[in-house]
């Protein structure tokens, strides 16, 4: 009997220790989180007519983005965006701030090459759209949308799939997508999509001068189309019929510029052409289609001049920009926005602006917000994180 309990305690204690042996084998790894965030924070005051003395502190929004890998060659990276509701049919559900994505996607390393062969990524998901985000390399978001956020011509992101290609010997990457068109602020609303492209061209990215090895030359286009508001038939007998076709919603640019932590330049151009419609696609009120082809030019500049001289001196900075619109060119319709002011930086991660914006008409301008003058001064505090 004794040998029999011997056994049996021998026998479970081989038992446990395989069993912990086993646990430490099939241990679970848990992917490493790649967690960063930004905040946009303002006090503003208005000067303009509309709303002379209007002031208040603002939290404009509030970046948190995840990255982690997904398998071999593959990672998700997710953004959301923290932002204050700012129309009033959205106060009914919150007058506060509220969450949403602005990109989601899952990345693919198709093709991985070293530093002197090509490498490609695709995405799908929500993903960037073809040039703000590039612009906004130049460009500090923090301060003010891009010239074609502010005018209305694109939003950042768009659910869709996308590739970036990136050229031999840093000469440059390639960048194109197919979306669905309305952009990250709503759902899919018609069957159209938007094809885009863009080619970036470094040609000086191996120069000794390091400010010319920054030097950027970006065409790009978009192809655009959004559905009639008369895709479903009236009710008869007052209907023309539906209208199955888009309306066009195409824009193309070229963007050029060089970044430097003393100097960064940047200007670009922008021809766009859209549809809209009129009347009420009956007998008495046809449908017609209205032409705006417009187009816009836009220039900034961000320096820093006591780093030109001493490094030493790189936190204190003047920026500039300048955009000139003119919403179409058969009416002459215009107007332009002015930013200016100084960036001081308080550490490497966070900065202030004390700055100047306003947008005025130029002639003919009969759009809402803009046919009157809209002046605002601004301290603006960016922190990443």
């Amino acid at each position: 009997m004794q040998t029999l309990r011997l056994r049996s305690t021998a026998l479970a204690a081989g038992l446990l220790l395989g069993s912990a042996s086993l646990s430490a084998q099939t241990q679970v790894t848990i992917p490493p989180i790649d967690f960063s965030g930004v905040i946009y924070s303002n006090y503003q005051y208005r000067t303009d007519t509309r709303a002379k003395d209007f002031n208040k502190f603002d939290v404009e929004r509030v970046y948190f983005t995840f990255r982690m890998p997904a398998g071999e060659r593959a990672s998700i990276r997710v953004t959301t965006d923290v932002f204050q509701q700012q129309t009033p049919g959205n106060d009914a559900y919150y007058q506060g701030w509220t969450l949403r994505l602005k990109y989601a996607y899952l990345q693919y390393n198709y093709l991985n090459g070293t530093a002197a062969n090509w490498t490609a990524v695709a995405r799908m998901g929500m993903v960037h759209n073809v040039v703000v985000d590039h612009e906004e390399q130049f460009w500090p978001r923090w301060i003010a949308q891009t010239d074609l956020e502010r005018a209305g011509l694109f939003n950042a992101a768009d659910v869709g799939v996308a590739t970036l290609i990136s050229m031999p010997n840093r000469f440059g990457e390639i960048y194109a997508a197919v979306e669905n068109g309305p952009g990250y602020t709503s759902r899919e609303m018609d069957r159209f999509k938007d094809p885009q492209v863009r080619l970036t061209l470094t040609p000086l990215a191996n120069s000794r001068t390091r400010l010319l090895s920054t030097f950027t030359l970006s065409p790009w286009y978009y192809k655009g189309a959004v559905a009639s508001r008369f895709v479903a038939s009236a009710p008869p007998p007052v209907t023309n019929g539906p209208v199955g076709s888009g309306l066009d919603r195409d824009r193309w640019g070229i963007l050029a510029g060089i970044r430097d932590p003393r100097l960064t330049l940047g200007a670009q151009y922008t021809q766009f052409k859209g549809e809209s419609e009129t009347g009420t696609n009956t007998i008495g009120a046809p449908r017609v289609v209205i032409d705006s082809t417009g187009h816009m030019a836009s220039g900034f500049a961000i320096v820093k001049p006591l780093a030109l001289f001493d490094t030493a001196y790189s936190r204190l900075g003047v920026i500039a920009r300048y955009d000139k619109v003119t919403t179409n060119t058969d009416t002459d319709a215009a107007y332009h926005v002015f930013i200016g002011g100084l960036l001081l930086d308080l550490t490497r991660r966070a900065s202030l602006a004390f700055d100047y914006q306003e947008t005025l008409p130029d002639k003919n301008t009969g759009l809402a917000g803009i046919n009157q003058p809209l002046k605002t001064w601004f301290v603006h505090l960016v922190a990443n994180f």
